[in-house]
């Protein structure tokens, strides 16, 4: 049998050290080539780290939530045959000969009882009863302090804290529990660029009221229509439809500004990068090439990153160069919001829920559709009056949704 060393494996893009986040294996487990034996995370995805070989787990060379250099001992595994790695020889002890007719010398020890056993860590030392009552009592052992040998808490400690807590019987328990939650992995992840993105850009949020009550009829008719051929469209491919055309007047907001270099990349294409809340946490996979696609196309991309992201299988290239991102929270998009930007964009557009309001039109009372976009820009490249002239044309075009298929 011999040892094969599993390194982490040189990811690409420049990348020198990943964040281990998760594993599949512990010692002893018995590996196939090719399992998944953990997840890293890079800035950008999640990457999985197969095994190159079969056999027995070893060791592993991190915890999750450990950074990890390219290079160094993810893991070791036993192998049949030599392996790839060498320990320095263990030191041999010779063999000591006993005569076959040697007499036996052990002496008999009479059995000693065990002393009473140490409380488990976080747990009270108390007997059978006493917990029983404390249970039955709706108290927590971990609050009382006991008198007894090696602090055993007795009934006495017990009738004690009950005589204390009197005033607070006719409520409810207080509750003392603590919860502690490493901040690893995707959610790491999520709080650096959170802080990097509030530290360094220059936000200011600018807020619009929409009537989208056309726009939601023009739904209506075109699910009636073409849903059950096509798929049924939510709001979202005509909001992106909506953002493209207005974009084609407004390319410094379609655009990357890169603070080391101080330069601003203006982009034709509009790669529409779309928040997605997953278990972990929230990720942005990006609709490619938004400009080109039709509704039908935009929905069936949407949904595809969407599942992809929410079960942690979405590609690095799947989460990466967005220039202008759309964030929603559909039903409990409140009133209003103010979206943080996803560097290096200068624009996040923010999407609250639609409710029925009394409005007035053409001098009568009238129940329309609202929604408010809640959108944010970075200062430093978006001038405020360019960025309200932008919310205006989206606004236009969603309140007359038949501009949004006028081509120039």
């Amino acid at each position: 049998m011999g040892t094969h060393v599993i390194r982490m494996p040189d990811i690409g893009e420049g990348i020198a050290q990943v964040e281990l986040v998760e594993w599949f294996v512990k010692v002893g487990d018995t590996v196939s080539e090719d399992q998944v034996l953990a997840d890293v995370m890079t800035d950008k995805a999640t990457v999985e780290i197969p095994s190159s070989v079969a056999g027995t787990v070893m060791a592993l060379g991190g915890q999750p939530g450990e950074v990890m250099a390219v290079g160094s001992e993810l893991i070791r595994i036993e192998v049949l045959g030599d392996g790839n790695h060498r320990d320095a020889e263990p030191a041999t002890t010779p063999a000591v000969q006993v005569p076959e007719s040697a007499p036996d010398t052990t002496a008999r020890v009479e059995p000693v009882p065990a002393p009473p056993a140490s409380p488990e860590p976080g747990r009270a030392l108390a007997s059978p009863a006493v917990r029983k009552r404390a249970k039955d009592e709706g108290v927590d052992l971990q609050q009382l302090r006991g008198t007894g040998p090696a602090g055993r808490i007795r009934h006495a400690d017990l009738d004690a804290f009950l005589e204390q807590r009197q005033p607070l019987q006719q409520g409810r328990a207080p509750r003392q529990e603590q919860t502690r939650i490493p901040v690893i992995g995707l959610r790491r992840r999520i709080a650096q660029r959170m802080q990097e993105a509030k530290r360094q850009v220059a936000h200011f949020s600018y807020v619009e009221e929409i009537d989208v009550t056309a726009l939601e009829a023009l739904r209506a008719d075109i699910n009636a229509k073409w849903g059950a051929e096509r798929g049924k469209l939510t709001l979202l491919p005509l909001l992106i439809r909506a953002l493209v055309v207005a974009l084609r007047d407004f390319p410094q907001i379609n655009a990357h500004y890169d603070d080391q270099q101080q330069v601003i990349t203006q982009y034709g294409a509009v790669h529409v990068g779309v928040a997605t809340q997953s278990d972990n946490g929230l990720m942005v996979p990006v609709l490619r090439h938004a400009e080109a696609a039709d509704l039908w196309r935009t929905a069936a991309e949407i949904n595809r990153l969407a599942v992809a992201a929410r079960s942690g299988k979405a590609s690095r290239e799947e989460l990466s160069g967005s220039t202008i991102t759309l964030t929603s929270l559909g039903a409990l998009g409140g009133i209003v919001s103010t979206p943080v930007i996803n560097q290096p964009e200068v624009a996040i557009v923010g999407v609250n829920r639609i409710v029925e309001r009394p409005m007035v039109v053409a001098g009568q009372i009238a129940v329309r559709k609202m929604m408010n976009l809640s959108s944010s820009f970075d200062h430093r490249v978006v001038d405020g009056m360019d960025a309200a002239r932008f919310i205006q044309a989206v606004r236009a075009l969603l309140e007359q949704p038949a501009m949004l298929f006028l081509e120039p």
